[in-house]
């Protein structure tokens, strides 16, 4: 199941060129800063915007191309808007159940009481609409679209609207939806908070054009991409859970460089996560370190250093384990170190936050 797009779309102050194919299975985002061509180029896919020269397709159906164009209605998608459009005269229950309908009972992949688990609304389904918080109004809005059945999922940045304590409500949904279902989610945001926690891929676009496209654990950290130079940029690493330790107050993770240590977590030995490294929470230093209060440790090797934003700071990239790990550091220590691409040293990581 795949998702190929070639699409060309204009107006007199603006021009989108998507030309690329995304991955049949995780969560693909969409970024860039507004006015990018993020929230177009999502409703190109859905059929919500018609542009005259596109090639939308779809697993083996054609949704659009020179001679054809299959209409949103037909289209095996569900769509979550930044807004939570709901049935305000309906409780949740009743727009859930809209949703569902819309669905011949022979081609429903999602079952009711499995979406009510997904977003967690079992306490809501009696509440109206009206009713809900934005945050409570955007889960079921989610859930809606979920018993459409798609067999793609496009949102458009759904948690824009919403306040800090809301987003945090609903991101360990979203992650629910990502570990759990086997359809492709392509996510619009410009929030690399959100995007460094949920997805597995990244779309860069600017000005309407695709900059670039891979996994994210790549595109965070490379150089000539705007994401490493970014105040809040940073590295994400997939692991599990491999020890507890109860004295200390510890989890630790095992990531394919070797293992970091977390606060203590409730979560069961061998789980999967994703934990997130800030570049300016890494230090580096040319032997093991000694007598120090830090604990992550991780053996690398450099791969290039790039200039950054700031004169005084430079950009290193460090092989651990076969992924790229991201340290700001000054340039005063880069050239006191003797730092350059090749050496071996040891990546001081001061604080690691578990993404899910």
């Amino acid at each position: 199941m795949s998702l190929a797009l070639d699409i060309s779309w204009s107006r007199p102050d603006f021009r989108l060129t998507v030309d690329c194919e995304f991955p049949d299975s995780g969560i693909t985002a969409l970024f860039g800063r507004s006015g990018s061509g993020k929230t177009t180029l999502l409703r190109c896919i859905a059929g919500l915007e018609r542009a005259p020269r596109a090639t939308v397709r779809f697993n083996a159906d054609v949704w659009q191309d020179d001679h054809h164009f299959l209409p949103p209605h037909q289209r095996p998608l569900g769509y979550v808007f930044q807004e939570s459009s709901l049935f305000s005269h309906l409780d949740a229950r009743a727009n859930l159940e809209y949703g569902l309908q819309r669905v011949p009972a022979a081609r429903r992949r999602i079952g009711f009481d499995q979406a009510v688990q997904f977003m967690g609304l079992e306490s809501l389904l009696a509440h109206r609409a009206g009713e809900l918080s934005a945050g409570q109004r955007q889960r079921v809005a989610i859930a809606r679209a979920l018993l459409t059945s798609p067999q793609l999922l496009l949102m458009d940045e759904p948690l824009s609207n919403l306040d800090l304590a809301s987003r945090a409500e609903i991101l360990p949904h979203l992650e629910r939806l990502h570990d759990a279902l086997s359809i492709p989610i392509v996510y619009v945001s410009h929030e690399i908070g959100e995007v460094t926690r949920i997805a597995d891929h990244i779309a860069l676009l600017e000005g309407g054009t695709l900059r670039a496209f891979g996994p994210i654990h790549d595109l965070l950290t490379r150089p000539d991409l705007p994401l490493a130079h970014l105040e809040e940029a940073g590295s994400v690493f997939e692991g599990v859970i491999a020890q507890h330790d109860a004295q200390y107050h510890l989890s630790y993770v095992g990531i394919a460089a070797g293992r970091l240590a977390i606060s203590l977590r409730d979560a069961p030995l061998g789980q999967r996560v994703r934990v997130r490294i800030d570049a300016r929470d890494v230090s580096l230093a040319l032997r093991p370190p000694e007598q120090t209060s830090i604990t992550n440790i991780l053996p690398g090797r450099v791969m290039d250093i790039s200039d950054d934003r700031d004169p005084a700071q430079r950009l290193v990239r460090i092989d651990v384990g076969g992924r790229p790990l991201l340290a700001r550091i000054t340039l005063r220590a880069v050239t006191q170190l003797s730092i350059a691409p090749g050496i071996a040293l040891y990546a001081q990581v001061k604080s690691v936050a578990l993404m899910n």
